[in-house]
């Protein structure tokens, strides 16, 4: 399973679904489908889609689920 932020990164630019897919040459549901883990981007579409969002690749996908905002604050907080 590859995991992914692209609902995050999609919703804080206020983005819809469709025109996010419009934007990268896919279908909306095709998006929907990554956002829920229902399919996994081709390595061309990871791609496009970090560019996109001018992200690294590792940034928006993972082979590891992503932690959690908090997760985060809270390593941050303890690497101080």
């Amino acid at each position: 399973m590859i995991y992914n932020r692209i609902k995050t990164l999609r919703t804080e630019r206020q983005l819809s679904r469709k025109e996010l897919a419009e934007a990268v040459g896919v279908n909306f549901q095709t998006i929907g489908y990554l956002e829920r883990g229902d399919y996994n981007a081709s390595l061309e579409l990871a791609f496009k889609l970090a560019e996109f969002f001018e992200v690294p690749i590792d940034m928006a996908f993972s082979p590891r689920p992503f932690k959690t905002m908090a997760e985060q604050l809270a390593a941050q907080r303890q690497n101080r």
